[in-house]
């Protein structure tokens, strides 16, 4: 069940079971960025993303959960006309925290947890020394 807690590398979590996977749809996506610097744009990307398969009854998060997560990812924009681009993103995405609909805040705000901007910088440090210790 979702709220089961698991065991994975010694380290007890709850949510969906490492292996499993979900596959969603973007409709409706709207994407802005501005240009900072000869090769840095900032952006923003707001949607509602829908299930292609209905979720399990009695499953997953309750409503109005909120959950915060840090993407790390490469993209490819191939202009296909005047006006279009077809992009194709791959990366990962870090969960950073969740909020319940009854808490106050992020749990990263809670004592004992590790707060949001060390969490960060602990997932941005492992994929350098990843990325450094590759062929």
């Amino acid at each position: 069940m979702y709220n089961s807690l698991k065991t994975y590398n010694n380290k007890i979590y709850s949510g969906m079971k490492i292996g499993n996977s979900h596959h969603w749809n973007y409709k409706n996506g709207k994407w802005y960025e501005i240009k900072k610097t000869p090769e840095r744009w900032d952006f923003k990307f707001n949607s509602i993303k829908t299930r292609i398969n209905p979720a399990p009854t009695n499953t997953g998060a309750a409503i109005k959960t909120k959950f915060h997560w840090y993407i790390i990812a490469d993209q490819i924009a191939t202009k296909i006309n005047n006006n279009s681009y077809m992009t194709s993103m791959n990366g990962v995405k870090f969960k950073l925290g969740h909020k319940r609909p009854h808490w106050k805040t992020f749990s990263y705000n809670y004592p004992n947890q590790t707060p949001y901007k060390e969490r960060i910088i602990n997932i941005l440090e492992d994929i350098i020394k990843k990325l450094k210790n590759e062929n």
